[in-house]
């Protein structure tokens, strides 16, 4: 199936100077699952190669945490052909350059190089799909890795739990309670054939997009990417089933404590829907309009008007089956976290009880139309918009269809969406405080 959909200059419609890009794409399935996407750019001679992985954080092993995170790092130890170690050096001796993310839901991997090195990168993901080497010594090199890791973004971060901490009060039974970079004691209770087993189960073609986008031409693309990927064996079958969390009836209140802080924070958490329903992009736009530049509404009150506030921010994580929104503040001075508490809790009140002005709402829609035109601005970013929209959305076409969702939202949708999710009496209320000595 071939798309060609040409965004005309929506910057007119709000007022935006600029244009919309024009994203071209073409996707196939090869015989054994792989989805394929190709987007043609001949600007610069650049190409992308990328694969994302319907596996994430919430994917678990024998109830055991960390795995897809896990495997972020050691799908780079190497390969039958590719020497322990020179993955990655292969990459950049090459004049290209790479990089790898998991999140709860997929794994993403991609290299960038001079469109002549196509081959090279098609190369180097059929050999991770193929045959990568599992063995023990690859394990115990990212178990370092991977300690490391959290020691250094969470552990020993301050306020570096605080997702963390979030997730574990607004989800009992969805994967989503667990930490996205897991629990050390399950990977180290994780056997070998463990790691084997999670491989063969999630890491086939059939669970995989493959985007190439760029310096390409279509045909000869076609031809390699069937050279490299064709003969890869279908894999087992990915059995998904949502595991459904009762919604929030009542207030939950949780304290955590971190050594690496001074100042306390409060945490105000609510559980949203999944990210393919409208109302996660009502969401997002709450987000901007609470907390998004100096003028945003939270923070022009409580850090530049009443200055009771050193920081607040407001944030909406939309996730495949549920989402996450949660509005994060630091106290200035003698003010409490009840304090900050009340304050955020009337600027709410008046999102659901009054509709927000026609300035306001025109300038969240300016907002989005310059992120959307953004995000489509460089190969890279095409290249994993399309694998998103075709792993997370079933529909690779939203990289142009996105904005219409946007500019369909009214501010009456804003004020139902917040009584609808951002209720006052069915949240978590965090208290965020420093260790000390007499915590136990």
């Amino acid at each position: 199936m071939i798309n060609k959909i040409k965004l005309s200059a929506c910057a007119m419609i709000l007022g935006v100077s600029g244009f919309a890009q024009e994203v071209e794409f073409t996707e196939y399935d090869l015989d054994n699952g792989l989805h394929v996407i190709l987007h043609q750019d001949k600007t610069a001679p650049v190409v992308s190669t990328s694969v994302m992985y319907h596996v994430g954080g919430k994917d678990l092993k024998n109830n055991k945490t960390g795995f897809a995170h896990f495997f972020e790092h050691l799908l780079f130890e190497g390969t039958e052909n590719i020497p322990k170690g020179t993955f990655m050096s292969t990459i950049s001796s090459n004049g290209g350059t790479f990089n790898a993310t998991t999140s709860l839901d997929r794994t993403y991997y991609y290299e960038t190089f001079s469109s002549n090195k196509l081959e090279l990168g098609l190369w180097l993901e059929s050999e991770r799909m193929l045959h990568p080497k599992i063995d023990q010594s690859g394990v115990d090199t990212q178990n370092e890795v991977v300690k490391e890791e959290r020691r250094r973004s969470y552990d020993n971060r301050p306020y570096g739990n605080l997702l963390s901490v979030i997730q574990s009060n607004l989800f009992e039974k969805h994967p989503y309670k667990d930490p996205n970079i897991g629990y050390m004691d399950d990977l180290d209770a994780a056997e070998l054939k463990e790691f084997n087993e999670y491989f063969d189960e999630f890491y086939g073609p059939n669970n995989a997009t493959l985007v190439v986008a760029g310096d390409i031409d279509i045909e000869k693309t076609k031809s390699l990417i069937e050279d490299y990927f064709g003969p890869i064996p279908t894999g087992k079958e990915v059995n998904r089933s949502l595991i459904e969390e009762k919604p929030l009836a009542s207030v939950k209140r949780d304290t955590f404590y971190d050594a690496n802080i001074q100042i306390p924070a409060s945490i105000l958490a609510w559980r949203t829907p999944s990210m393919k329903e409208k109302d996660a992009y009502v969401l997002n736009m709450i987000s901007t309009l609470l907390s998004e530049g100096r003028s945003s509404r939270l923070y022009k009150k409580l850090v530049d008007d009443q200055k009771q506030a050193l920081e607040v921010a407001a944030f909406h994580l939309p996730l495949e089956d549920y989402g996450m929104y949660a509005i994060f503040a630091i106290p200035l001075g003698d003010a409490s976290l009840n304090t900050l508490n009340e304050e955020i809790d009337e600027e709410i009140l008046k999102l659901q009880n009054t509709l927000i002005s026609d300035r306001e709402f025109q300038k969240l829609q300016n907002t989005f139309e310059n992120r959307f035109v953004n995000a489509n601005s460089s190969v890279s970013g095409i290249a994993e918009s399309l694998a998103t929209y075709n792993v997370l959305f079933e529909n690779t076409n939203l990289i142009n269809k996105e904005i219409e969702i946007y500019r369909s939202i009214t501010p009456k949708d804003v004020q139902r969406v917040a009584n609808e999710y951002l209720k006052l009496d069915a949240r978590a209320i965090l208290s965020y405080l420093p260790k000390t000595d007499d915590v136990k």
